[in-house]
């Protein structure tokens, strides 16, 4: 037991590490003036975006946490803490009047941090939406709509227009369920088997079917229960839960014994974040039957050690710096800047689950290559899904 508890302390103790700094500067309307921005040489316009950039991809990680509420234990008073520091930040961040009011209008990028903020409210609706004072809500909704004017490239950033909209419904705001239904139907048909999706019409051997498109698919087909325009909503929302399940079977896989994955594609510096998939179908419980939840917990924490405890990961104030594994500068794309890095936090979302639950009570188990290859276990064959 001990060790299933420590794992969960960990968890909770990196993800404060994480959060602290933007969330102690957000809640007093500082986060401009304090947070560093690490950028790539090349790169423009990225201290117009990155605040937002940290805080709603920090929302949508540590949301489903925060949504356990406050308790009597040690957690529950941090959980608490960092809820009301969380809702002071994005009352800053969209009131106009806030020296941290950010820049939702300006380049596209505020879609994309909007989105992840909007995906936040959605996976905290009591913890983070309703808590919020009527103003702050009233701002909240006027800067996500603002985004409309910003028109989305042909590609996952659909998405991110879709989820804003998605918000707006949950919450009894009128929505456009127009760019909802198109990212999902052009998804549906950049769909490429197995379950992936394309990234656009191409094919790309890289994390965004984690970090961004089949979390966003199932938060949006799961928070729309009764879709009557749509016929066959209850067979598309299962398609897409099927695939995303499929989805995190092979993310389980690709975790090396070593608690490595693959350094493959763009974006690598958002780290931990791309294990969200694997991390969602956990958060859900809709692991199949081949994946036990303390398997994955133990996978996903010997990933998570590996990344973040890399000397570097961590500036000498505690904000995160560009890289993988430690601090590597030339991993991050021009459009990568220190706000951009806060999605590592989409890789927490199992701490929604209780303590008591089986993915943090259950005692430590290897993951499937750590039987193969460690410990030579015979190990039933994997198959692609039939679709």
């Amino acid at each position: 037991m001990e060790t299933r508890q420590n794992d969960r302390a960990y968890w909770v103790q990196m993800l404060k590490r994480i959060a602290e700094p933007v969330l102690t500067a957000g809640a007093e309307g500082r986060l401009h003036q304090q947070m560093p921005v690490e950028r790539h040489p090349g790169a423009s316009n990225r201290h117009e975006v990155t605040h937002l950039e940290a805080i709603g991809r920090l929302a949508a990680g540590i949301a489903p946490w925060l949504e356990l509420g406050e308790g009597d234990d040690d957690e529950g008073r941090l959980r608490a803490h960092l809820a009301d520091l969380m809702r002071r930040t994005i009352a800053h961040a969209t009131d106009p009047q806030s020296p941290d009011f950010c820049n939702f209008t300006q380049y596209r990028q505020p879609l994309v941090d909007a989105a992840f903020l909007a995906q936040g409210l959605l996976r905290a609706p009591a913890q983070l939406w309703r808590r919020l004072d009527e103003n702050a809500r009233r701002n909240v909704i006027e800067a996500l709509r603002s985004t409309r004017q910003i028109l989305p490239p042909s590609c996952n950033w659909l998405l991110f227009s879709a989820t804003i909209e998605a918000f707006f419904r949950a919450i009894g705001e009128t929505w456009d369920p127009m760019r909802v239904d198109y990212a999902i139907r052009q998804h549906e048909a950049w769909y490429k088997g197995d379950g992936h999706y394309g990234d656009g019409s191409h094919f790309h051997a890289d994390y965004y079917n984690a970090f961004v498109i089949h979390p966003m698919l199932v938060d949006i087909s799961l928070s729309i229960d009764q879709w009557l325009d749509w016929p066959n909503w209850a067979q598309c929302r299962q398609r897409m839960v099927d695939r995303a399940v499929r989805f995190a079977v092979v993310q389980e896989r690709m975790i090396s014994p070593e608690g490595t994955l693959p350094p493959i594609g763009r974006s690598l510096t958002y780290r931990f974040g791309a294990l969200q998939v694997l991390a969602q179908i956990a958060l859900r419980r809709l692991l199949p039957q081949e994946l036990q939840p303390a398997q994955v917990r133990c996978a996903m924490t010997a990933v998570l050690k590996r990344m973040m405890e890399a000397p570097g990961t961590f500036d000498v104030d505690g904000w995160l710096t560009i890289g993988l594994c430690g601090h590597q500068p030339s991993l991050g794309e021009p459009y990568i800047s220190t706000g951009s890095l806060y999605l590592c936090s989409v890789g927490f979302l199992p701490l929604g689950l209780p303590a008591e639950d089986p993915f943090w009570a259950g005692p430590f188990m290897p993951w499937t290559s750590k039987r193969i290859y460690e410990l030579h276990e015979d190990s039933p064959a994997d198959h692609a899904m039939a679709d």
